[in-house]
């Protein structure tokens, strides 16, 4: 796969007139290769090219796995003095610096460090933004990545079935977040988490982005629980709001639009239509309801390697969906000091409209 994947980015990089791509380990750095390393002290780059082989810089102790992957490069070690690194680096660039005096980099995953490392080593490159370049590669999934997110979607789901029966009054905001992360892996996630489980109840429910906290639920409590697993690399996020008992009328109210604004998102999504187009059609429910001012941020963003990606599902957005993006639809209304309600599914766009990968019920549910 990694090399069918590598023909369809050299294709890329000609059409945009890159030349050498310069990536440190990253999602997009285990799209094109299938490696999985992870960021430290000791650097690592990839080169890659249309006119060459793949070149790794890599220490001495991952030789052994750059080496056995099915992925074909060409791997240089170095040691643990800072004069063999250096020397790996020069190496590196003698091999290569004929491509190109511009290197294209992911601006948003390229640390100074590395930076540092690439600009000692040729002070001629200049270095270019390939966020366009890489947003195409991988914004349309093939069937496997679709298929990982499915699977990724029936962790998620199995997890929170797990814990459900476990929530009560008095249990912690942090509790229940470690309860949920131990199903997470015993449903059979990986154990890199997309992202910590938002746990958030009563007024802490108001905050979009909330952080599990010592609060202990109490009757009358909105609970938002929003958590993700991840499989084959590929993640799932999902939002589900709960009661703890019976709840305030303007609560139920708000949670019974909010489930409105999800299902009129989702069923704008097809081939052929903006993304802003889907913002909208979740937005005009809420605001039709006078709540407009209490959603405070976008319908959804891409998910894949990554919990936020392209596409981004926000008003104004012109990005024309196609058949394979995937994406979140996850409306939400916040009173302050009060409390929220947020339902996200994920979603992948298909040949003739749309199919929710996420299948739990999305209407309050009271617990306790």
């Amino acid at each position: 796969m990694a090399i069918n994947r590598y023909s369809h980015f050299q294709e890329g990089m000609e059409a945009h007139n890159v030349d050498l791509l310069a990536l440190i380990p990253s999602p997009t750095f285990f799209y094109l290769s299938g490696l999985d390393f992870h960021l430290m002290e000791r650097p690592i780059v990839g080169f890659f090219s249309p006119r060459r082989q793949p070149l790794l810089v890599v220490p001495e102790l991952e030789r052994e796995r750059a080496g056995t992957s099915s992925f074909e490069c060409e791997v240089l070690t170095y040691g643990e003095s800072d004069a063999s690194r250096e020397a790996a680096f020069s190496q590196a660039v003698e091999k290569i610096k004929g491509l190109s005096t511009k290197v294209s980099i992911e601006p948003l995953r390229m640390r100074a460090f590395e930076m540092q490392l690439l600009e000692h080593a040729n002070p001629e490159w200049v270095f270019t933004n390939a966020e366009v370049l890489l947003r195409e590669l991988r914004i349309q999934k093939d069937d496997v990545e679709i298929e990982s997110i499915r699977r990724a979607v029936i962790v998620a789901e199995d997890a929170l079935r797990q814990t459900l029966p476990q929530i009560h009054s008095g249990m912690s905001e942090r509790e229940l977040a470690s309860e949920l992360t131990i199903q997470l892996l015993k449903a059979g996630s990986e154990p890199d988490l997309p992202f910590n489980p938002i746990v958030a109840s009563g007024p802490n429910s108001a905050l979009p982005h909330a952080t599990p906290t010592d609060r202990q639920l109490e009757t009358g409590d909105l609970l938002i629980i929003d958590w993700g697993a991840r499989h084959n690399g590929y993640i799932s996020d999902i939002t589900r709001t709960f009661a703890i008992g019976e709840i305030d009328p303007e609560l139920l109210q708000i949670a019974e639009i909010v489930a409105l604004a999800n299902d009129s998102g989702r069923e704008a999504v097809s081939p052929g239509t903006p993304c802003g187009r889907v913002d909208k059609a979740a937005r005009e429910v809420i605001d039709a309801a006078g709540f407009g001012e209490y959603f405070v941020h976008r319908t959804g963003h891409g998910i894949g390697l990554e919990a936020h990606e392209p596409p981004n599902i926000r008003a104004g957005e012109e990005l024309i969906l196609s058949p394979g993006m995937t994406f979140t639809v996850e409306p939400g209304i916040y009173l302050p000091d009060h409390g929220g309600v947020r339902i996200e599914d994920d979603i992948v766009v298909t040949q003739s409209g749309a199919e929710s990968l996420t299948t739990l019920p999305r209407q309050l549910e009271i617990l306790g």
